[in-house]
C-alpha cells in the first residue's frame, strides 16, 4: 500500500522563518564599533572644473587655460566622527594648484604712430636674442569645510552615507611676467634708486622733473600680480566607507562642487578690490577618495 504523505508541520515553518532572519540580520550586522567609531586621513579631492575664473584674460596673455591641469586635485585631509544616531559630522581641509607658462615669439616694430600697434608701413622684423620673456599663471585653491552625513549601513563593514561639505574656500590667480633668466642678486635690487648703509634713497630725476620730482620705480627683473576672491563653497555627495582591516578603511565620495564669486568680489595683491571683476563659479563634478586609520 502507498505511504500517505506526512501533514507539513506549519509549527516548524513559523519557527524555522524568523531563525533563518535572524542567522542571515546576524551574518550581515552592522557592527557596534563601527558605527560609534571614526577615523582621520589623507584624502585628495578631484574637481573637473566647468571652467577657470579669467580664462578669457589669461588668453589675451599668449597663455590657453586648456593647460591647466583636469581634473584640479586638492591635497588635503579629512576626519569623521559618530554624533548621534546615524548622524556623523566631520571636517575637511586641503589647497592645491595647477600652473601653466609660455615663451611668447618676439617682433620688435618701430613705433610711428605711437599706438602699440604694428600699423601698415613701420618697420618690424623678428627678435633673434635670448631675453624672451616667461609668462607664467597659477591658479589655486584652499579650502576649509565642515560635514554632516546620514549612514547607511549595508553589508557587514560596509556602508552608504549621504552627506554634504560646507565651508569658505580661496581662489587665486597669480600672473609672473619674467624678462630673461632670473638671477639672484636682480631679485634684491632696488627699484627706486640706490639705498645707502643709513636706509636713505637716492633718487636721480633730469633736470626737468627736479623742482616736481615723481617717484617711480625703475626697470625691474619681473612683474608678479595676484587676484584672489573668498567664497562660500558647497559639495553635496554620497559616500561608500569599506572597512578593510580593524583600524584601516577606505572611503569613496563623489559629489558636486559649487562656489560662486560675486562681482567685484576679486582683490589684487591682497589689499585693493577690483570694483569691475565678474562673478565667476567655482563647480564641477567632485570625487573623493580617503584612506584613514578608525573604525
Amino acid at each position: 500500500m502507498p505511504h500517505a504523505e506526512k501533514p507539513i508541520n506549519m509549527k516548524n515553518i513559523v519557527l524555522f522563518i524568523p531563525l533563518s532572519l535572524s542567522l542571515m540580520m546576524a551574518q550581515f550586522s552592522y557592527p557596534l564599533e563601527d558605527f560609534l567609531g571614526g577615523g582621520i586621513g589623507y584624502s585628495p579631492m578631484y574637481i573637473k572644473l566647468d571652467s577657470i575664473p579669467g580664462s578669457s584674460d589669461l588668453m589675451g596673455l599668449g597663455l590657453d587655460p586648456e593647460d591647466f591641469d583636469s581634473p584640479f586635485v586638492i591635497h588635503g585631509g579629512e576626519g569623521f566622527a559618530h554624533v548621534t544616531g546615524r548622524w556623523r559630522i566631520g571636517g575637511y581641509a586641503g589647497t592645491g594648484g595647477t600652473t601653466i607658462s609660455t615663451i611668447p615669439d618676439i617682433i620688435i616694430f618701430q613705433d610711428d604712430n605711437g599706438n602699440d600697434l604694428l600699423d601698415a608701413g613701420e618697420n618690424s622684423k623678428d627678435y633673434t636674442s635670448y631675453f624672451n620673456p616667461r609668462i607664467e599663471a597659477k591658479f589655486s585653491i584652499a579650502m576649509g569645510a565642515a560635514s554632516i552625513e546620514y549612514v547607511m549601513p549595508l553589508l557587514q563593514d560596509l556602508e552608504l552615507s549621504a552627506g554634504a561639505l560646507m565651508g569658505y574656500a580661496r581662489a587665486s590667480i597669480a600672473v609672473d611676467q619674467q624678462n630673461g633668466t632670473p638671477r639672484w642678486g636682480t631679485i634684491f635690487d632696488n627699484a627706486y634708486g640706490t639705498m645707502d648703509s643709513t636706509g636713505t634713497l637716492y633718487y636721480g630725476v633730469s633736470a626737468n622733473e627736479y623742482n616736481e620730482p615723481v617717484i617711480l620705480p625703475g626697470s625691474i627683473p619681473g612683474l608678479m600680480r595676484d587676484v584672489s576672491a573668498t567664497f562660500f563653497n558647497f559639495q553635496p555627495y554620497v559616500a561608500v566607507k569599506w572597512q578593510l582591516l580593524e583600524r584601516l578603511g577606505l572611503r569613496i565620495s563623489v559629489g558636486f562642487n559649487k562656489g560662486t564669486i560675486p562681482a567685484g568680489n576679486w582683490v589684487l595683491n591682497g589689499r585693493t578690490k577690483i570694483s569691475d571683476s565678474p562673478a565667476s563659479s567655482i563647480q564641477g563634478a567632485s570625487f573623493r577618495t580617503m584612506l584613514y586609520i578608525g573604525l
